[in-house]
């Protein structure tokens, strides 16, 4: 188990969201933590530690009255820590590059890839010839639907698509992608307890390096996504991290996460 942290950027600032609150309408969100520091701040941070595969996520939409704060925030972090970030939000095959060559070890992309309600092979295979696999994350966060089941949600995680999370789902989207970031969505900024029917299904898999995030707001959460994962799984702990306001020891995380 690897620790993956965030920089969650939403109106030009650092931020820990209620994920489900997130809504293009006047750019709002349920806000857990609004940080004084810019995101270079936190690249440098995590530069120092030498930890690698972190996501920085641009939470405003491309013609938002904040999107270029929050994408020259993320440029920053990104220059602060080149090859050590990776980056996502609003992705695609026009702009990609832009990101790469800012500093971005990856490309992170959902929207783009599930246009339409369903994989778009299209424009994922349009991504590859850009991005190569060897760059490229697919987010497949997702939410549950009413049958119990999760789907993929697109658009700042408002849309639900009819992409079910499966082995057979992920073991398809593998032959393009070097990771999966996977934000379930319903927990996710809650902190109180994880997924854990969802992280039995990816812990499950394991064929390609995959990071979870939704609901981590303890070590007891820790624990049990390492034994129901099967010690498969990365993690990213966001408002609960003392980084943002909460009350898990960033030191004690990595060193949890390092111990395996």
């Amino acid at each position: 188990m690897e620790f993956r942290p965030c920089i969650d950027i939403h109106n030009g600032k650092v931020k820990q969201i209620v994920g489900g609150s997130l809504t293009d309408i006047d750019n709002k969100a349920q806000e857990n933590f609004v940080s004084k520091q810019d995101a270079s701040f936190y690249a440098q941070f995590y530069k120092q530690d030498g930890i690698k595969g972190g996501h920085v996520i641009l939470l405003n939409h491309a013609g938002s009255m904040y999107y270029e704060a929050t994408r020259q925030q993320a440029f920053s972090a990104l220059g602060a820590y080149p090859g050590g970030l990776q980056v996502g939000g609003g992705i695609c095959a026009e702009n990609a590059k832009d990101f790469l060559a800012a500093g971005a070890s990856h490309v992170i992309v959902t929207s783009y890839v599930f246009s339409g309600g369903k994989v778009n092979y299209e424009n994922l295979q349009k991504l590859v010839r850009i991005t190569g696999k060897g760059r490229l994350v697919l987010d497949l966060s997702c939410r549950m639907g009413e049958d119990g089941e999760y789907y993929i949600v697109t658009d700042r995680w408002q849309k639900f698509t009819s992409e079910k999370i499966s082995r057979e789902l992920l073991e398809r989207l593998s032959v393009y992608a070097d990771e999966f970031l996977i934000h379930a969505v319903d927990v996710e900024g809650k902190a109180q307890g994880i997924e854990v029917p969802l992280v039995r299904l990816l812990g499950s898999w394991g064929k390609i390096p995959v990071t979870y995030a939704g609901g981590i707001g303890s070590f007891a959460d820790l624990e049990e996504l390492k034994q129901e994962g099967k010690g498969r799984l990365n993690a990213t702990v966001g408002s609960a991290l003392d980084l943002f306001g909460g009350t898990m020891e960033y030191r004690k995380v990595l060193s949890f996460c390092m111990a395996g």
